[in-house]
């Protein structure tokens, strides 16, 4: 089921790129809400959704704009709700950019689970990876794969080209691990890069307690006296592992479990949880985003398609003698073999299409098609079935159509072809009607739908 927060919890701290005070406020959020930001500091209270489609800058951190209201530096904290395996919550910020914190995600895990996490009542959805995807940038070596797996992990391998970092690889098994193995992971930056920051007044909100400093250039006395201008020390130095003092590692490899952070903050901004296992090779900011648009359009296909995935080897619900003990279809009528679920308000039956089925003879001998009818048929008995096992005496009872709408084929389905058909109420049984909405499926693709209305009657008794 979806989760949200048990109440809202607050902190506060400054922005580590705008070097603003702001304070963060983490509220629940009924279903199918999302992550939403709230910037509370503007007229309206504008919203920006964590939507990977509004992402406009990714340098130095993941930048959301939607109609000219921006939120910075947001990966941190959507990775705090991943990890906590939350679905929903409102973000509401008096200023364009959450907290840095200690420049990891554990103050935000933290915050959660001081307030709890509560199931809602609408089922979670997934991106169920059922292929390899893979996004590449040749600029800078990056690469992002997944692959099908039953669970979402990550793993990240970094090479910054340096002697002081070197290569580093990191690994999250379940996402359920993210709290004691990756939340506490800080962000870092190279000496270099952190004077040219300071230099163009773009990181005011940082300081030694927040971000590791690899050291990969001479400390001249220049360089010292901005970092201790920019940090409040009266004097920094280089400890023997090669980073700024005053701070020690929580890790040997915290940069590549800070990357791993970073690419699951990215990557909640597909907008879905995702069933499948992450190889990001020197992954960054632009590459996460691009790679998260990818996912997010496999899952708007996935969901236009809305194609059910069973294990078509599980025991059915009902197989082909469950089903006549329901129904009073019989061959060469009866056009579904097993019930694969059923619930009170939907059913999954399925169907093996072979060269023997009697329609074949004459419907097109030479290129033989399910006549559409009949797969309209089936979906119908499909239906019939969520109905007449729901009753105490189904062999007293039949389904009539009333009428059948919006009837699409979108495939021809052919010899050797395995057909699910997807039943769902539209509203509840009332007086013994039934409205339901249909969908068969061969492989990947729809191959019909309909919707579909029906009466259920009591036999006439001789």
């Amino acid at each position: 089921m979806q989760k949200t927060l048990q109440q809202e919890v607050t902190l506060s701290g400054i922005g580590l790129h705008t070097g603003k005070e702001v304070k963060l406020t983490m509220k629940p959020a009924k279903e199918n809400t999302g992550f939403v930001f709230v910037r509370t500091d503007l007229e309206g209270h504008p919203q920006v959704e964590a939507d990977v489609n509004y992402v406009v800058a990714t340098e130095r951190g993941t930048t959301l704009e939607k109609l000219g209201v921006k939120i910075t530096t947001c990966e941190h904290l959507l990775a705090a709700l991943v990890g906590c395996d939350i679905d929903n919550a409102i973000l509401e910020m008096d200023a364009s950019e959450p907290p840095i914190l200690d420049g990891s995600s554990k103050y935000f895990v933290e915050a959660i689970e001081s307030v709890g996490v509560v199931e809602q009542n609408i089922a979670r959805e997934y991106l169920v990876v059922k292929e390899v995807l893979t996004y590449s940038d040749p600029a800078t070596g990056s690469e992002i794969t997944i692959i099908p797996s039953d669970t979402y992990e990550v793993t990240t391998m970094v090479d910054f080209g340096t002697k002081v970092l070197g290569t580093q690889n990191a690994t999250l098994k379940n996402i359920s691990e993210f709290k004691d193995e990756i939340s506490s992971a800080r962000t870092f930056s190279f000496l270099h890069e952190l004077e040219m920051l300071l230099d163009h007044g773009l990181i005011k909100g940082g300081d030694i307690s927040n971000a590791i400093v690899y050291v990969d250039k001479d400390l001249t006395p220049e360089t010292t006296e901005k970092l201790k201008k920019a940090f409040g020390k009266d004097n920094v130095s280089i400890r023997p592992n090669g980073i700024l003092d005053n701070l020690n590692l929580n890790y040997p490899n915290e940069a590549a479990r800070h990357k791993l952070l970073d690419v699951i903050g990215d990557l909640a901004l597909a907008g879905v949880k995702i069933k499948g296992k992450v190889i990001a090779n020197k992954p960054g900011h632009y590459v996460n985003t691009q790679f998260a648009k990818k996912l997010n359009r496999q899952w708007k296909l996935q969901k236009k398609k809305n194609v059910p995935d069973f294990d078509l080897t599980k025991e059915p619900v009902f197989d082909i003698n469950g089903i006549m003990r329901l129904m009073p279809h019989r061959p060469p009528f009866l056009l579904i073999d097993k019930i694969l679920e059923l619930s009170d308000s939907h059913v999954v039956g399925l169907k093996n299409v072979t060269m023997n089925e009697p329609f074949f003879v004459g419907h097109f001998p030479k290129e033989p098609v399910m006549p559409g009818v009949l797969q309209v048929e089936a979906l119908a008995q499909t239906g019939g079935i969520l109905v007449l096992a729901s009753v105490p005496d189904p062999e007293n009872y039949s389904t009539y159509f009333i009428k059948i709408d919006k009837v699409k084929f979108k495939r021809k389905v052919v010899p050797g072809d395995t057909i699910i058909f997807k039943i769902e109420l539209i509203e509840p049984i009332r007086r013994g009607i039934v409205h339901m909405q249909g969908y068969g499926y061969v492989g990947d693709a729809v191959a019909v739908e309909a919707e579909l209305m029906a009466q259920v009657a009591k036999n006439k008794v001789d």
